[in-house]
C-alpha cells in the first residue's frame, strides 16, 4: 500500500496537466499529418533542400516575365521566343550529365549544379539585350534539365529501391510548397513594381541555390556502381521498350498544359465564371498536392502496380477534361462548381501519374544507368511540354469542348496502353537488368 499511495498521488499531480499534454501532441500529431516534411534523415535533408531551391523558384518564375520587360527592357516577344529556344536547347543536357551522375556521386554533382546555377541566376542581372538574355536563359535551362536527371538519381540513391517513389513523392509535395511560398514572397517585388524590387529577387533565387547546395552536402555520398559501363548512357536512348513506356507517361504529362495554361484561358474566355475563379483553381490544385502526393504513392512503387495505376490516371484525368468541357454550358454557379470539382479530380490523376511515372522509369531502368534513364524520361517529357501550349491552346481554345473531348480520349487510351507497354518492356529485360 505504501508503494501505490505515491503512484496515486503522482497521478493526480500529473491528471490536470494531461489534457493539455495530449493536446499538444495532438496538435504536433496533426500538424506532422499535414506537413509533407518527414521525419529527421537524410530524406528530411534533401527536402529541406528542395524547399530551398524551390522558393526560388517560386520567386523567379513570378516575377521573371516583369523583371525581363520592365528592369531589362526586352519586349514580351523577345522573352518569350529566348525562354522557347533556350528550353528547347537545354533539353540536350538531359541524358548527358544523368550518364554522369551513373559515374559520379549524385550528391556531389547536384550540388555543383546547384553552384552553378548560383552563378548563372546572377548573371541575369548583367542581360542588356536580347543575345545576352538569350545565352544566360540556355546556359540556365542546360543547368536545369540536367539538374533534373541528376535529381533523379540522387533520389533513388536516398530512398533505395523500395523507397524512391516515396521520396520522388515526398519532394514533390515539398516543391509545390515551395514554389507557393516562393510566389508570395514575389508579391512584395510586384507590389512596389521597381527595378531594384525586380532584382531583389533574382538575388533571392540566388540565395536559395546556395542554401540548397549547402544542405544537399550534408548527405553522405553515394558511390557510384562498380559495374562495367558496356554500353554507356545511350542505351537508354536505344531502349525502345523502356522509351514506348516513357514516351506514354510524357503524353500524359501534357496535363501539366492544360491546367497551367489553357484552363485559364478557357475559364475566361469560355465560361460564365469569374476570372478570380482561376486563382482558386490553381490554389486548390497546389494544397491538394501538398496534402496528398506522399498519401497517393504507395500504390505504384514497381512497374506492374504503378503500369496499373497509370491506367488509373489517365482515365481519371480523361474525366476531368470532360468536366472541364462541361463548364463552358452552365450557369455561372454551376461553371464554379463543376471547375472545382474537375480540379481535385484532375489533381487526383495527376498525383497517380506522377507517382506511377516514377516507378516505371525506375523500375524499368537498368540498376547501373538510372541516372541516364531519368535523363531520357526528363527528355521526352519537355518534348511534350514544348510541343503542348501550341498544341492545347490551338485545339481547346480555338476548338471549344470538342478539344476537350479529342484530349480526354487521348488521355484515357494512353493510360489504358501502359500495362500491355509495361508487361513487353518487363518481358524484354535482359537478365543483367533484373
Amino acid at each position: 500500500m505504501t508503494d501505490a499511495a505515491p503512484v496515486r498521488t503522482s497521478a493526480s499531480i500529473r491528471r490536470p496537466y494531461g489534457r493539455g499534454v495530449g493536446n499538444t501532441a495532438e496538435v504536433r500529431g496533426r500538424w506532422r499529418s499535414l506537413s509533407p516534411l518527414p521525419p529527421p534523415g537524410r530524406l528530411r535533408t534533401l527536402s529541406l533542400a528542395t524547399l530551398a531551391n524551390t522558393v526560388g523558384t517560386g520567386l523567379w518564375v513570378t516575377g521573371a516575365a516583369l523583371f525581363l520587360t520592365r528592369a531589362v527592357g526586352l519586349t514580351p516577344t523577345q522573352v518569350g521566343l529566348g525562354l522557347t529556344l533556350a528550353g528547347l536547347v537545354g533539353l540536350t543536357a538531359s541524358v548527358p550529365l544523368g550518364g554522369l551522375a551513373d559515374r559520379r556521386d549524385p550528391r556531389s554533382l547536384r550540388a555543383v549544379l546547384q553552384l552553378a546555377q548560383a552563378a548563372v541566376a546572377a548573371t541575369y542581372l548583367l542581360v542588356d539585350s536580347f543575345p545576352v538574355f538569350l545565352l544566360v536563359a540556355t546556359l540556365d535551362a542546360l543547368l536545369i534539365c540536367g539538374n533534373l536527371a541528376v535529381r533523379g538519381a540522387l533520389v533513388a540513391a536516398v530512398g533505395g529501391p523500395e523507397g524512391r517513389v516515396h521520396a520522388f513523392a515526398t519532394l514533390r509535395a515539398v516543391a509545390n510548397l515551395g514554389v507557393a511560398l516562393g510566389a508570395g514572397l514575389a508579391a512584395f517585388a510586384l507590389v512596389a513594381d521597381t527595378g531594384w524590387a525586380y532584382r531583389l529577387l533574382v538575388l533571392g533565387n540566388v540565395a536559395t541555390y546556395l542554401v540548397s547546395a549547402a544542405l544537399i552536402m550534408r548527405l553522405p555520398a553515394y558511390p557510384p556502381s562498380r559495374r562495367p559501363q558496356r554500353q554507356g548512357p545511350g542505351r537508354a536512348l536505344r531502349d525502345g521498350p523502356f522509351l514506348a513506356v516513357a514516351g506514354a507517361s510524357a503524353v500524359l504529362s501534357v496535363h501539366h498544359v492544360a491546367l497551367t495554361l489553357v484552363l485559364p484561358l478557357w475559364v475566361v474566355a469560355h465560361t460564365d465564371a469569374p476570372p478570380v475563379t482561376v486563382s482558386a483553381l490553381l490554389l486548390v490544385n497546389t494544397l491538394l498536392t501538398v496534402l496528398l502526393a506522399v498519401r497517393l504513392s504507395g500504390s505504384a512503387r514497381h512497374a506492374l502496380p504503378a503500369a496499373t495505376t497509370m491506367r488509373r490516371a489517365g482515365l481519371v484525368l480523361a474525366a476531368g477534361m470532360l468536366l472541364w468541357a462541361a463548364s463552358a454550358v452552365v450557369p455561372t454557379t454551376a461553371a464554379i462548381g463543376l471547375l472545382l470539382g474537375a480540379t481535385v479530380i484532375y489533381t487526383m490523376g495527376d498525383l497517380w501519374h506522377a507517382g506511377a511515372g516514377a516507378a516505371l522509369a525506375y523500375d524499368l531502368a537498368a540498376p547501373d544507368a538510372l541516372g541516364a534513364y531519368q535523363g531520357v524520361d526528363g527528355l521526352l517529357a519537355g518534348l511534350v511540354r514544348a510541343a503542348g501550349p501550341a498544341l492545347l491552346t490551338w485545339l481547346i481554345i480555338d476548338g471549344g469542348p470538342i478539344g476537350w473531348l479529342a484530349l480526354a480520349g487521348l488521355f484515357a487510351l494512353t493510360g489504358l496502353a501502359v500495362p500491355p507497354l509495361t508487361r513487353r518492356a518487363l518481358g524484354s529485360r535482359s537478365p543483367h537488368l533484373g
